[in-house]
Formats: C-alpha cells, structure tokens, sequence
C-alpha cells in the first residue's frame, strides 16, 4: 500500500522570502517564471511589446499581491493565472471581437497532418511555420486556441475568463483549427 504523498511547492522557502520584499529572492523568481510567462502571454496577445509589458505588469502584480497567495496551488500555477487574465485584459482593451458565428470557413474532414519529420531543421522549421500561423489567427481564434490547446484551461474555464459561453468557446477553437490548418496549407504545411 502506498503512502499519501503531500504536495510541496519547491519555491515556498523562496516565496516566503518575497513575501519579505527580498529583492534577491523576486530576482531569483522572475528567473525562474519569465520565459514561460512570457511566452503564455505572447501567444494570448499575439504582440512581442504587449506580451513583455503583460510580463513586467504580472510579476509586479504577482509580488504586491503575494499575500492573496495562499499555496493551494503552484506559484507558476497561480502566476501563470495573474498573466493570462493580464494578457486577456490586455486584449480587451484592444477591443477583443471574437469572429461572428455566421463567419464560416470551409472545414475540411481530414484531421490536421501529423508532423513527423525526419530531422531536426525540418522540426524547427514547421514550428516556426506554425507559431506564425497562429499569430495570424483572428484575436477570439487565438485566444481560445491558445487557452485551450497551449494553456491547458477547459471550454468551461474559458468560458469564465472571456466572459463567453462553453459552446462559444467550442465553436472558437473549432474555426480556429480550421483556420489554422487553412494557414499551415498555405505555407506547405500538410
């Protein structure tokens, strides 16, 4: 029989240290998170300059709040949701318009191609292709995408940081797979 094992968040002793405004200790944190941060938000605004600001905003957020943190969750788990709501907000100062449901594309039944290339370059290579192509996503496609598919939230959640419902939410990611293997097609992506 096994044990219960408790969840321990490794940065706690790091945490509690930012908790004491250790400048050391926040430098060590925004080491740690701000890659992935980053990168989270680049994808939800789609903007190199407004993914760094969303950053910069989070982590000062992230550390004038630190006492709402409560260690119930990851510290990522709980910075990551200060960056994407930053980074939604962001949007919706940008007047996010989600694509109307009467905007339709073309489906296609076949399923977007399975990339297996044979080397490295040419891997590297269909990810750029691809990151690109989902820059190029209408806002609501990408968002949802980038929610659902890279940041791991269900239609439910998204539904309640965009202020949509499920079925909204659905029919986003739907079109913007659609879309997305629309725009891979173009670039010889297939």
């Amino acid at each position: 029989m096994e044990a219960a094992v408790a969840y321990v968040d490794i940065n706690a002793p790091l945490v509690e240290r930012c908790r004491l405004n250790d400048r050391q200790a926040q430098a060590e944190i925004y080491r740690r998170y701000a890659k992935a941060m980053f990168n989270a938000a680049l994808r939800i605004t789609g903007d190199y300059a407004e993914a760094e600001d969303v950053l910069q905003e989070s982590f000062l957020s992230a550390f004038r709040e630190l006492s709402s943190y409560k260690g119930d969750s990851s510290f990522g788990a709980w910075l990551k949701r200060i960056v994407v709501n930053k980074s939604i907000n962001c949007l919706r100062q940008r007047r996010l318009a989600l694509v109307p449901l009467g905007e339709q594309h073309h489906e296609e039944p076949a399923e977007a191609a399975g990339l297996s290339p044979d080397d490295e370059a040419d891997a590297s290579y269909r990810a750029d292709v691809l990151r690109r192509c989902i820059q190029e996503l209408p806002d609501g496609y990408r968002v949802v995408l980038s929610l659902y598919l890279l940041e791991g939230y269900d239609h439910l959640e998204i539904a309640g940081i965009l202020g949509i419902s499920e079925s909204t939410s659905k029919s986003q990611y739907s079109r913007a797979r659609v879309r997305l293997r629309e725009l891979a097609a173009q670039r010889g992506l297939s």
